[in-house]
């Protein structure tokens, strides 16, 4: 009868033990679970959002950058992409929209940035340095994939 009820009690607690672990365990396994769909996701957008600088010129005190989307998918929130801009190895970042210089975008053949798009960026209210200075340009989308370019003035 000692041995029923001692091993009824260690029945009993590895029941407990096992639900005290599952409960312990359960919601790390479910968020890591989480964060890695997050990050397939991540990196599937990335994937298929690429972008490449076709071409890059002065023109007065504007600087003209066309941006080609060669992904597979439509880029978003054009305003949110990171311009920089400046003599090579003395560049700064572009605000969008306001301030002197700022960049403005136009999209050349279409009404949205899709796949095969392209994008000119007018850099505009530049002050260029003297001729043969060398510019570096570079467009960041807002999930981090990008294309630097280098043009002479």
């Amino acid at each position: 009868m000692d041995k029923m009820i001692v091993t009824g009690l260690l029945v009993i607690a590895g029941v407990l033990s096992a639900v005290m672990a599952f409960n312990a365990l359960f919601p790390a396994i479910a968020q890591s679970g989480d964060a890695m769909t997050g990050m397939e996701r991540r990196l599937d957008d990335r994937l298929k959002s690429q972008v490449e600088i076709i071409h890059a010129a002065r023109s007065g005190d504007t600087a003209l950058v066309w941006a080609k989307n060669v992904g597979s998918s439509r880029l978003v929130g054009l305003a949110s992409v990171d311009v920089f801009f400046g003599p090579e190895g003395n560049f700064t970042r572009i605000p969008y929209g306001s301030g002197t210089p700022h960049w403005e975008y136009t999209i050349e053949n279409g009404t949205e940035w899709t796949p095969a798009a392209t994008v000119k960026i007018s850099i505009v209210n530049y002050t260029f340095s003297g001729p043969g200075t060398r510019y570096f340009v570079k467009v960041v989308l807002p999930n981090g994939v990008d294309d630097e370019y280098t043009f002479s003035d």
